[in-house]
């Protein structure tokens, strides 16, 4: 019987890569493929090879490298290990987007004064948390959705949504992929979420659904440049490291 997890593209393709570096296709020191490549070679977009580098990168078998690609650091998997329900960070989110925006459309229509006022407590909370304190704003952020999702009245679109925040929490992939995006400044946007709430206050399930599905849409394209800036971020280290010690020897 097939390994359900198989299903999965970027599982797939990082077994693959996984399997040619550990039977010796890749040395160490050696370059994969440019993203491009891999993309054209396994019939799948660059999102789906993003995460497969992800899954190899939490495997610690590869290091990305600005400007230079992805480079085989070992031949044998020293990461954590991926739990069996494990989701790719943009699978996840295209999944919060399809649910998060139907289900803000049926909560427009059924939202309380209550529920408004506590989306704007927890929005204040979001924008007093800010870049200082990252877990309380994300705990905050985490709660805005889901008052939201009891809003919508519909226990089966509650638990799809919890499930999904709390799988992000238990996903070795997810939480490298948000480390790199708070490097890079990432957080959650105050004014997204502020159309997202004025959307319901005025009881537009349209204009809902459409707010959260932008704002969803925009998380997912921080995080594919949230990589690129993490991976600039680490070349110039690398480079200032470079230049004070060729500035030592002179």
């Amino acid at each position: 019987m097939p390994d359900p997890d198989d299903r999965r593209l970027y599982t797939r393709i990082s077994r693959d890569i996984g399997r040619r570096i550990i039977e010796g296709e890749y040395g160490v020191g050696e370059r994969l493929p440019p993203e491009r490549v891999l993309a054209q070679t396994y019939g799948v977009s660059r999102p789906t090879v993003r995460e497969a580098i992800i899954a190899l990168e939490v495997d610690e078998l590869v290091e990305v490298r600005m400007g230079s690609g992805v480079f085989v650091i070992a031949t044998v998997p020293k990461g954590g290990v991926r739990v069996e329900d494990d989701i790719g960070p943009f699978e996840l989110l295209e999944a919060r987007r399809a649910i998060e925006g139907e289900t803000c459309a049926l909560a427009a229509q059924r939202i309380g004064p209550a529920e408004l006022l506590q989306l704007q407590e927890l929005l204040d909370e979001m924008k007093r948390a800010g870049t200082a304190e990252l877990e309380r704003c994300e705990r905050a952020d985490y709660e805005f959705h889901l008052v939201i999702a009891r809003a919508s009245e519909n226990s089966g679109l509650v638990a799809a949504i919890d499930m999904l925040w709390k799988s992000r929490d238990r996903s070795p992939q997810y939480q490298l992929m948000i480390s790199k995006a708070h490097a890079a400044g990432v957080v959650p946007r105050h004014s997204e979420h502020l159309a997202i709430l004025n959307a319901l206050r005025a009881g537009n399930p349209e204009t809902a659904r459409e707010a959260m599905r932008a704002h969803i849409s925009r998380v997912l394209e921080d995080f594919m440049s949230a990589t690129e800036v993490h991976e600039v971020e680490q070349a110039r280290q690398r480079l200032a490291k470079q230049r004070e010690r060729f500035a030592l020897r002179a």
